[in-house]
Order: C-alpha cells, then sequence, then structure tokens
C-alpha cells in the first residue's frame, strides 16, 4: 500500500507552505524523515523527532532519529519503526520537529492509503505550495495560566517591596 501525506510548515505567514508526497507503507519513520528534509530544501544533518498527535496536534510519543538517552529511558527510534507501526487509520497525525537550535516545526498528516500504482517510482512528490523561509518561524512558548495566579494579583503584596516585608514578626 502506499501512504499520501500533506506536511505544512508551522509558520504565521499568510502563505501556506506545504508538501504532498506519497510512500510505501514498509518504509520506515527515518525514511519520512529523509523525504521531509529533501521536499523543504534541508541538508539532513540536524537532529529530528516525530510526536504522536491527536486531533487537536497535541504532542504526544516521541520517535527520534538517534538515541540521545545513554541507556537511561527506552527510546523508538525512526530506523526501528515502520509507516505503518506509527501512521493508520486511527493514527493519522505527527509532529515533526527539526534542528531543535531553530525548531522548523511541521503537521504532518497521513491524508489516505492507496493501491501501488504502476509505473510510479516511490518516495513521489505529488504537490509543492509555497516558498520555505531562509529562517526558521519564531516560536512562542506560552505556559498555562495558574489557577493560583489571579489571588495574587488581588492582594496588595508587593514581593519587591523589601522594607514593608517585616520578617522580625514571624521570625523563630
Amino acid at each position: 500500500m502506499i501512504y499520501r501525506f500533506r506536511v505544512i510548515l508551522d509558520n504565521d505567514t499568510k502563505e501556506d507552505i506545504f508538501r504532498d508526497f506519497e510512500m510505501r507503507e514498509n518504509d520506515t519513520m527515518e525514511d519520512l524523515h529523509n523525504v521531509i528534509t529533501q521536499c523543504f530544501g534541508f541538508e539532513g544533518n540536524e537532529m529530528a523527532s516525530f510526536y504522536l498527535s491527536d486531533d487537536e496536534w497535541n504532542q504526544g510519543a516521541e520517535i527520534s532519529l538517534f538515541d540521545m538517552s545513554d541507556g537511561l529511558n527506552e527510546v523508538r527510534l525512526m530506523n526501528e519503526t515502520s509507516l505503518s507501526d506509527t501512521v493508520h487509520e486511527d493514527q493519522t497525525k505527527l509532529i515533526y520537529v527539526y534542528d531543535f537550535m531553530s525548531m522548523w516545526t511541521f503537521f504532518v498528516e497521513l491524508a489516505e492509503i492507496v493501491e501501488v500504482a504502476e509505473g510510479v517510482d516511490y518516495p513521489n512528490l505529488m504537490y509543492v505550495q509555497g516558498q520555505v523561509p531562509t529562517e526558521a518561524p519564531e516560536k512562542v512558548f506560552e505556559a498555562e495560566k495558574d489557577e493560583f495566579e489571579d489571588d495574587l494579583e488581588d492582594d496588595d503584596f508587593n514581593i519587591d517591596d523589601y522594607d514593608n516585608l517585616d520578617f522580625e514578626e514571624n521570625w523563630n
């Protein structure tokens, strides 16, 4: 069987940047990594990982290019993991991060599974949309709001007002 993917660059520009391509179901996740780097014009010499994702694109379990755990944790590796063991009708979405210093982030979605077409070489780049920027889009990381944050805002307590913190009365 042939897996058809759409890989979309996570960016804040008005132009969508994505690639559609086909791969064989018995290819590995490392093969998928190589196709993505080639389709988007990367050299492929940076660290990368795939993450399983749900329908809301929440990051799940990691599939890494290399084992960096020093044997402390069990790591799923791309070269040991087949496409068919990772993506299927019930698990269609992955997040792909390339170059952890620049954080190129992509949404990878299995669009459909089809029969092998005679005379087609795989992997097969089907469609290209948009130009890849020269630098990775900037990421904004925001922590979830703390449930006690509102309580602190309502108090007249000023952490920077050291003169009025009166340590003496509560000192043991």
